[in-house]
């Protein structure tokens, strides 16, 4: 082949591979350039966020019937430095990808734990808090450590990661599993004895404990760690990237650290 028509093989190469660059074609800029996700956010005036409703100190109702927790304080500073109002609304667990896709919802935000199938179905925020999946049971219990569940009646929220976890725990089959819509019900039915142990998340467990007048006690063995996170749709990279950034500015001043503080005692968020 002659140098000059190399050469002009070559330069149509390049011409071709920056009109692609600038129309954004086969490099998903095109997909980024319309994403509106933000905008129909500030637009709205709102940021509509889905909850489990029964999810202390993340998210739950208090005596008056309002929803409060960690969780909602740091989503209404969110949007107060966003100039949106926030709306909160509860929603099955079980369907909560189904809610957040149909739109009713903008976000889940309350204590989610990170997953592949959650970060493969949404678009995550990076983690704000670590949790441990524990077994609480009462002090009149004659368990130790896991082993000693075989036979008994262990409780766990349905459509939670603790019973994913469980279904493949080594424990599994020597345990009955009863399953309940929300952490409450199911500590509760622990504390009216309907089961013998409760696997939940720590944050939940240790807040139940201190608040309720019967003795539990926390099994030492840990079903694992796990990592909190809000979740958007899986498209919404601009409303995704700018709630990450108000919660990274909020751990930089100092407000993330106040809103843990009055919460937990102390600053337990891992925000970089």
């Amino acid at each position: 082949m002659k140098k000059y028509a190399l050469k002009k093989i070559l330069a149509g190469i390049v011409a071709a591979v920056l009109l692609l660059s600038l129309t954004g074609c086969g490099s998903g800029k095109e997909s980024s350039k319309n994403d509106d996700s933000l905008r129909k956010v500030l637009d709205a005036g709102q940021l509509v966020l889905g909850l489990d409703v029964d999810f202390p100190p993340m998210g739950f109702l208090d005596e008056t019937g309002e929803i409060v927790g960690f969780d909602i304080d740091v989503a209404q500073e969110v949007c107060n430095r966003l100039g949106v109002k926030l709306v909160k609304k509860g929603i099955n667990w079980d369907t909560k990808e189904d809610t957040l896709n149909s739109g009713e919802i903008d976000c889940i935000w309350n204590g989610m734990s990170i997953t592949p199938g959650r970060t493969e179905a949404m678009n995550l925020s990076d983690p704000y808090m670590k949790n441990e999946l524990i077994v609480i049971i009462l002090g009149e219990s004659d368990a130790r450590n896991l082993s000693d569940l075989t036979g008994k009646k262990v409780g766990v929220q349905s459509g939670s990661t603790a019973l994913e976890t469980l279904e493949k725990s080594k424990i599994y089959p020597s345990i009955t599993v009863v399953t309940f819509d929300d952490n409450l019900t199911l500590l509760q039915k622990l504390a009216d004895r309907e089961v013998d142990a409760a696997l939940v998340d720590s944050i939940v467990a240790y807040y139940f404990i201190f608040s309720d007048d019967n003795q539990f006690f926390v099994l030492p063995d840990s079903l694992g760690e796990e990592k909190y996170a809000v979740g958007f749709r899986k498209n919404d990279q601009a409303l995704r990237d700018k709630v990450q950034q108000i919660i990274s500015e909020m751990k930089a001043d100092g407000t993330l650290s106040d809103i843990s503080k009055k919460w937990f005692g102390s600053d337990i968020t891992i925000v970089k």
